[in-house]
Parts: structure tokens; C-alpha cells; sequence
């Protein structure tokens, strides 16, 4: 096991007097993603697309290439919980990207671009052709490409999911009971 030794100080027992949140395996990763969104911000920053946020994008996308939808079929397009799209229309709404309205009945509100946001939804799809192809590029450039890592771990997670996991690790820790 790579990080034996991360398991072993982390996460053979409960600690109580330290920061769980301390110990992240992944925190490389999420550091790199976070880099890597701040990159595509400064994108917009540098052509004035001022307070567009990159995980708004694939919404603005799909919701200027298939017109209005409603909150479930945006999440459903995107691959997200009606939930999280929910929050996300909102801050997007907020931001003047999108509006919404009252949908065929009291439950549902269809979300529609903005101007604002018609007028740069070609350049939009531009930075995220461009956004791939720079990451087909690192992909390529890897001993190890991620595409692969990603389909190592989906495998993994066939074998034995996250939550089994997470269960059998909690099952051994006195502070979870």
C-alpha cells in the first residue's frame, strides 16, 4: 500500500487530540484542482468575463446548446443532484448568468440564460475545448495518465465501494459508536 505509513499514523485508532482533517491523502488532488480552476478563472479575468466561476460553465453550456430546462433536467444533464444544481442556479442566478421561472407547476422553475450570458456562451465552448485539449495533453504526458488512475480506482470500487469501506474502518474506531 502506497501510503501504508499515512494508514498506520492516521488511521489505526481513534485520535482525539488532533485535526482528522489534517491527515488528507487526496488534499494533492484537490490542491490540483483547485490550481487548476484558478487557471481557467484567471482565463476569464484576462478576456473580461468578470465573476464567472469555472464550475458554472457546463450548466451555461447546456443550457445555451439545449435551451430553458428545469432544475431536475439541468442536474440530470450535468450528472448532479437536484440539490446541488439547485444552489448552484442560485448563486448563477445571483451572479446575473441565468434567471429562472416559474415552471408548468408550482414545484418546478425553469433556468434560462441571461444576455449576459448568451452573448459569451461561444466562447464558453471555445475554453472548454481548449480546457480538454490542454488536459489530453498533460494526460499524454504522464508516465501514468489520470484517465487510467480513474479507471483503476472505478475498478477498485467494483471490487469493494467506498462505503464498505468507510463501514469497516468506522466498525473498528470507538468514536463512531
Amino acid at each position: 500500500m502506497k501510503y501504508k505509513h499515512l494508514y498506520k499514523c492516521c488511521y489505526s485508532g481513534p485520535v482525539t487530540d488532533t485535526d482528522p482533517t489534517e491527515h488528507a491523502v487526496w488534499r494533492s488532488l484537490w490542491d490540483l484542482q483547485a490550481a487548476m480552476d484558478a487557471d481557467i478563472a484567471r482565463v476569464y479575468a484576462e478576456a473580461d468575463i468578470p465573476g464567472l466561476r469555472p464550475v458554472w460553465v457546463k450548466e451555461l453550456i447546456k443550457l445555451h446548446r439545449h435551451g430553458p430546462m428545469t432544475i431536475s433536467e439541468l442536474a440530470a444533464a450535468v450528472g448532479r443532484t437536484h440539490s446541488a444544481l439547485s444552489q448552484k442556479v442560485s448563486a448563477m442566478r445571483a451572479a446575473g448568468w441565468v434567471r429562472t421561472e416559474a415552471g408548468p407547476d408550482a414545484r418546478t422553475k425553469t433556468v434560462a440564460l441571461t444576455g449576459k450570458a448568451e452573448r459569451i456562451a461561444g466562447r464558453l465552448a471555445a475554453e472548454w475545448r481548449a480546457t480538454e485539449a490542454a488536459v489530453a495533453e498533460i494526460d499524454a504526458e504522464l508516465p501514468y495518465p489520470m484517465t487510467r488512475v480513474v479507471r483503476d480506482i472505478e475498478a477498485a470500487l467494483r471490487r469493494k465501494s467506498f462505503r464498505d469501506r468507510i463501514v469497516a474502518k468506522l466498525a473498528r474506531d470507538p468514536a463512531w459508536e
